[in-house]
């Protein structure tokens, strides 16, 4: 394990080859699982500002789930998740005709209706974060839909930790993510 500022990040995350490969895994993160995706008190507020932008987007069942129980739920340790339907797939899951699902909340962003992007979970998956012992633990959550992903990744020799970058900047900042990729390269990652 590497420590950089208040994170403590799993070497079996910088090691870990990554593209998602949606045309293979169809996206199955949004819609298998046995809660929602984490969500950060903060996003909440978010959700709650953009919903009517994001409605447009999602499907009859999820804006049926939404208007009845609100723009999260609670994970068996009483953590913030997106609500689910049926114990499925996410509320805010769409999908396209050929089954590949997608975030309706990225979608009404990217359409400029939303001033939300998505939650940062979301953007920093197969990393879960935990909080424990006043550090951040960054954590690659392996699971078997994600295994074209590896090896689209191995093929093309990017890194998971390269892959988000994006997101891991969202999340930690520019000089984390700088600390991060300086102790990926000194490991020869």
């Amino acid at each position: 394990m590497i420590i950089i500022d208040n994170t403590v990040v799993s070497e079996d995350f910088l090691k870990a080859w990554f593209i998602c490969d949606l045309p293979r895994c169809k996206g199955d993160c949004c819609v298998k699982g046995d809660t929602g995706a984490p969500l950060d008190e903060s996003e909440i507020s978010l959700l709650e500002d953009n919903i009517d932008n994001i409605k447009p987007f999602m499907s009859q069942r999820g804006i049926a789930i939404v208007e009845q129980s609100g723009v999260f739920d609670y994970d068996e340790n009483g953590n913030f998740v997106t609500p689910l339907i049926n114990d499925q797939e996410c509320a805010f899951t769409g999908f396209h005709e050929n089954g590949v699902s997608y975030c309706t909340i990225e979608k009404a962003y990217e359409a400029g209706k939303s001033s939300f992007r998505k939650p940062v979970s979301c953007h920093l998956y197969p990393l879960r974060l935990v909080e424990k012992d006043g550090f951040i633990h960054v954590n690659y959550h392996h699971w078997s839909i994600c295994v074209p992903a590896i090896r689209k990744g191995e093929a093309s020799g990017v890194a998971l930790y390269r892959f988000l970058k994006e997101a891991l900047i969202r999340r930690f900042g520019t000089a984390w993510y700088a600390k991060l990729e300086k102790e990926a390269k000194s490991k020869g990652y």
